[in-house]
């Protein structure tokens, strides 16, 4: 039986419009920070999705693996690329204590660390490591990607915002204000580094993983 025609919506990409191919369609989205793109079974409802717009479309279209894959960037990466930058976090469920990395994806060489934090959540590490990763590669001027294993934390980095419900205490002031300040970060500096979500099915643990599961 022969493979069936599909379609491909780009709304965000270098160049949106609707292609006949994955390929072409890799071409508008491959590396292109929050690129927003999908498949159709039709030519006809992928011009029509193509016009109506992406926030149109998806409000009048709202299901759980839409808004993840919106996140994701692309996730068709055979393997990871090595000259890049992963982060992850680590948290206790029993002490509620909280701390986050960076390291260099092709030598797991470390390029911060910080934490314990008590009274935090894994969520808020995740969150933190990603626009620490941000922050330190703009500073440097690097021309990298970041991998995380987070996607609730990319979407928090999508809306600028964090969602967490931990309660300010004596005790997790430090976390509170580096939540602050990561969200001000947000607003306040442009970046065009990619953030993908690491494929640990296909690649295994994250290299900034702690190691503690």
């Amino acid at each position: 039986m022969a493979k069936q025609q599909k379609y491909y919506v780009v709304w965000s990409g270098k160049t949106p419009g609707v292609y006949d191919n994955w390929n072409d369609c890799k071409q508008q989205v491959y590396q292109f920070e929050n690129a927003k793109y999908k498949s159709f079974e039709s030519r006809a409802e992928a011009d029509a999705a193509f016009k109506q717009g992406f926030e149109k479309y998806y409000k009048e279209h709202p299901s759980p693996k839409n808004s993840a894959k919106q996140l994701l960037l692309l996730q068709d990466q055979p393997k990871p690329i090595l000259r890049s930058l992963s982060v992850d976090a680590a948290w206790n469920s029993v002490t509620k204590v909280m701390e986050y990395r960076g390291v260099y994806t092709e030598t797991g060489q470390e390029w911060f660390h910080k934490g314990p934090f008590p009274r935090a959540t894994n969520n808020v590490g995740e969150f933190l490591a990603i626009v620490h990763g941000l922050a330190l590669i703009k500073q440097k001027g690097y021309d990298i990607p970041i991998y995380t294993d987070s996607m609730t934390a990319l979407s928090w980095v999508r809306k600028k915002k964090h969602n967490s419900v931990i309660l300010p205490t004596e005790e997790n002031e430090e976390v509170i204000e580096l939540l602050a300040r990561a969200e001000a970060w947000l607003r306040n500096n442009p970046y065009d580094t990619p953030i993908y979500k690491w494929n640990t099915p296909l690649w295994g643990e994250i290299p900034a993983d702690f190691g503690r599961k």
